[in-house]
């Protein structure tokens, strides 16, 4: 891969022989895990300025009308996250000469406080062909990566590393956008709620213009849908028009999570579904309906569609789907269960779908075929959908790719999870266009949560896990057993699995922390996780919730059957240490009885330890004795751990999610209430 120093260039052309179509994409790691950036495209004419506010794509005007831009969304990588950017360099109108390329941070957060920033550029099938590694991003809020523009009929890209103090807003002033910068005020003239940044009320200047929502690609509701800027047409001389300027209000439709009251006359009356269930009696029936919901549902959801294929590198366009095709290989024909195909700008964008449900696992001899289908055919992707999470350096299948084919196809993977996720994530968060959409992916989630769908997800822990607990049971489980990696796999999938569905009902990213150095082997990662269980018994894990201050730990103790879930809470800046145990005890008032608090102090050693039902009468029980200093508070709960490997009520995999949930909920969502301070008591000052 072609690595590019600040202020060099290279053109495209040199880097591989089809560049129609790239795909730009910034990453960063945050060391603490909080924090995110939003990326933001500026297409800019011959005098450096964008022709219209419709040339500035950011988090509410994600798409071009022409598909020549489109912002592709965040995925969370091993250890932070990276954002996309499609181009289509041949629907970029002539009179843009020059594309800006770059990313800003909200809330008092600046680019010098994440690590491993970097650019990289790919062709359209998804192989990279370029990295810019940034190392010297300063204490800005707004920093340009890269920018792509026309040289001698080619285009070229180049390492821009430029840092902006006046985050987005300031960035896309000076190319030329006209920023309603009265929004905000406009809407506090009105009674209506202001966008608060993450970091609290009274942002800077580009917090109250470009209101950004962290963890959601900063979309926010109002209660007023602004159209997107339009951006005009090559020759054409557009007018300033305040009407169009850039806003971030966005009105979309949710719906409740509390269902409506019934008609029925009694329980035995079962409603109407889009979708019924209750027919399907083999796998296959499974499988083929499973395909056939859900590619109906993404034609007739634009926005749906649109985050399962944005994923896959698939441009915005004319949505069609297809099930049972048959597709001729060797004297055989073969049916995919479902097609995909996008048009944009009169080119077309195909990919083949295979489905699996229940257990049943995807057989590599089956997906070779597509592939090699696929590549005969111009197509761009194979798409697997399966109730098994992908891992990072640890594919499904085995394929074998021919290198010496000009035409690569791109191999991705979904989970019945994530289509579940991104479901959840549409209905009840961030919301859709309309009431029959929102009606539509309604049935669908009805569909795929119905015990009869086959669409559960990761629900098996794997042949190995009863004799990795055995062995561990009567300790002859050693270091380098190959079942040990298994379930130590087995247990990343459930967790980022879990993440999925508590995303999903918060409507906030969760993701799996991963402690290893940057750079590690994730399979080497792995194999130092299967050691450690072969020698205490655990498997550990972290979630970082995005409104969640520090990260929901998790431990499975295999030895004595035991999960434990917990959260650190740092110890106030200023107070005295009685009132922040009064302070605590209030803000768990309905947490259960047997939550375990234990006071964390500087040193080796613990401090004091109870359970909620004895320190509520005597909260100065949390404090050391000795006057050493506190650091600040672990809260834990404990539970039994399911023994079987399935998803059963008793399953192991069934009581690690009830575990996660029950300790959110009835915890940890009090942490960010505020606690009612008794009638006569005044605020400590330290």
């Amino acid at each position: 891969m072609y690595e590019l120093i600040k202020g060099a260039n290279v053109g495209l052309a040199t880097l591989s022989e089809s560049v129609d179509s790239v795909i730009v994409s910034l990453d960063w790691i945050s060391p603490t895990g909080e924090g995110d950036a939003d990326v933001s495209v500026l297409l800019l004419n011959t005098d450096g300025k964008v022709r219209s506010d419709g040339d500035f794509y950011f988090y509410n005007n994600p798409v071009a009308a022409d598909g020549s831009v489109q912002l592709l969304g965040k995925t969370p990588t091993g250890s932070g996250n990276q954002d996309r950017i499609g181009f289509d360099l041949t629907a970029i109108p002539d009179a843009v000469d020059r594309i800006v390329v770059a990313a800003s941070r909200y809330g008092g957060a600046h680019f010098g406080e994440l690590d491993d920033i970097r650019l990289t550029l790919a062709d359209g099938s998804g192989e990279n062909l370029l990295r810019f590694a940034i190392d010297d991003a300063g204490s800005v809020s707004a920093f340009i990566f890269g920018e792509l523009y026309r040289r001698g009929g080619q285009w070229k890209i180049r390492a821009v590393g430029q840092g902006y103090d006046s985050g987005l807003a300031g960035l896309a002033t000076d190319f030329g956008v006209d920023i309603d910068d009265d929004a905000a005020a406009e809407k506090e003239a009105d009674g209506e709620t202001g966008a608060e940044s993450d970091g609290g009320p009274g942002g800077g200047p580009a917090d109250a213009v470009l209101a950004a929502v962290p963890g959601d690609g900063g979309r926010q509701e109002a209660s007023e849908a602004v159209p997107a800027p339009r951006a005009p047409a090559a020759d054409e001389n557009v007018p300033r028009n305040p009407a169009r300027r850039p806003r971030t209000a966005k009105k979309k439709v949710t719906l409740p999570r509390a269902p409506r009251r019934s008609l029925a006359e009694n329980e035995s009356w079962r409603e109407a579904r889009l979708f019924p269930v209750s027919a399907l009696k083999s796998d296959r029936d499974r499988e083929t309906r499973a395909t056939s919901v859900l590619l109906s549902v993404m034609t007739q959801v634009p926005e749906f569609g649109r985050r399962l294929t944005a994923a896959f590198g698939a441009p915005a366009g004319r949505m069609e789907t297809f099930t049972e095709v048959s597709l001729r290989h060797g004297d055989t024909p073969r049916r995919p269960d479902g097609v995909i195909r996008v048009e944009r700008a009169g080119k077309l964008w195909t990919a083949l779908v295979e489905t699996k449900t229940n257990g049943n696992a995807l057989r590599a001899e089956q997906v070779q075929a597509y592939m090699d289908i696929a590549a005969r055919r111009g197509y761009e992707a194979v798409v697997t959908l399966s109730n098994d999470v992908a891992l990072e350096g640890s594919p499904l299948v085995d394929v074998r790719v021919d290198g010496r084919r000009k035409h690569k196809v791109a191999l991705w993977h979904l989970s019945w999870a994530e289509v579940t996720h991104q479901a959840q994530m549409l209905i009840r968060h961030d919301g859709v266009g309309n009431m029959a959409h929102a009606w539509l992916l309604q049935e669908l989630l009805h569909y795929l949560q119905h015990e009869n769908s086959g669409c559960h997800g990761f629900q098996n822990m794997g042949p190995a896990w009863v004799p990795v607990r055995n062995g561990i049971d009567d300790e002859t489980l050693c270091q380098g057993d190959p079942r040990a990696l298994e379930v130590v796999e087995s247990w990343e999938r459930l967790i980022r699995q879990v993440c999925l569905g508590l995303g999903g009902e918060l409507g906030q990213r969760v993701l799996p922390v991963q402690r290893a150095r940057r750079g590690t082997d994730p399979q080497v990662r792995r194999n130092l996780q299967a050691d450690q269980l072969c020698l205490d018994g655990r498997l550990q894990a972290e979630l970082r919730i995005e409104s969640m201050p520090g990260v929901l730990a998790l431990t499975a103790d295999l030895r004595t059957g035991k999960l434990r879930t917990s959260v650190e809470i740092p110890a106030p800046e200023q107070g005295y240490p009685l009132s922040w145990a009064k302070r605590l005890v209030r803000r768990l008032a309905q947490a259960p009885a047997d939550l375990h608090i234990e006071t964390l102090v500087e040193g080796e050693g613990g401090g004091p330890r109870g359970t909620l039902e004895r320190l509520r009468p005597e909260p100065a029980d949390m404090l050391p004795r000795n006057g050493t200093q506190i650091t600040g508070f672990r809260l834990s709960l404990f539970k039994g751990m399911g023994s079987t490997r399935g998803n059963a009520e008793s399953g192991f995999i069934r009581s690690v999610d009830d575990a996660v949930h029950r300790f959110y909920g009835s915890v940890v969502a009090h942490l960010d209430r505020p606690a009612s301070r008794p009638a006569g008591e005044q605020a400590a000052v330290g």
